[in-house]
């Protein structure tokens, strides 16, 4: 997340989510802004210009100014528990997800544990579990 913050902290960049679910079906989200902050403010988040031409619905909103939450370094808004443990995996939690890209890899549709997998919410759910997804950034035109 350094890397990622020194990339970003000195011009505005583009954002986009490509992801694809075991049907080979495709979708994208792009952001227009992408920010993340210095480890010392906790790595937030900041996206914002989200247009759905890639049809795949903005799970980032509820995400938007949130801190970065791991296992062992809880900062999401969940008061009673950590996203993070919870939900298995490492990511800009509010209280907790619309998208979950470091969640566990499983198979497609599986209802046997709640939003755990690799997850985009507007696309397929809490109960889908995502082939592929990635996160590519670049400096806004």
């Amino acid at each position: 997340l350094d890397n990622i913050h020194e990339l970003t902290r000195l011009q505005n960049h583009e954002l986009m989510v490509d992801m694809e679910d075991f049907e080979g079906n495709k979708k994208f989200a792009f952001y227009s802004s992408f920010k993340v902050d210095a480890e010392c403010d906790g790595y937030m988040l900041h996206v914002s210009g989200f247009n759905n031409k890639g049809g795949a619905g903005d799970s980032l909103a509820f995400q938007n100014e949130q801190k970065f939450s791991t296992f062992d370094k809880d900062q999401d808004k969940w008061s009673e528990n950590s996203c993070a443990r919870t939900y298995l995996g490492a990511f800009w939690y509010n209280a907790c997800h619309y998208a979950n890209p470091n969640g566990v890899y499983r198979w497609g549709a599986d209802k046997t544990y709640y939003a755990i997998g690799v997850e985009w919410y507007f696309f397929k759910g809490n109960d889908y579990s995502l082939k592929s997804i990635s996160m590519k950034i670049r400096p806004a035109k």
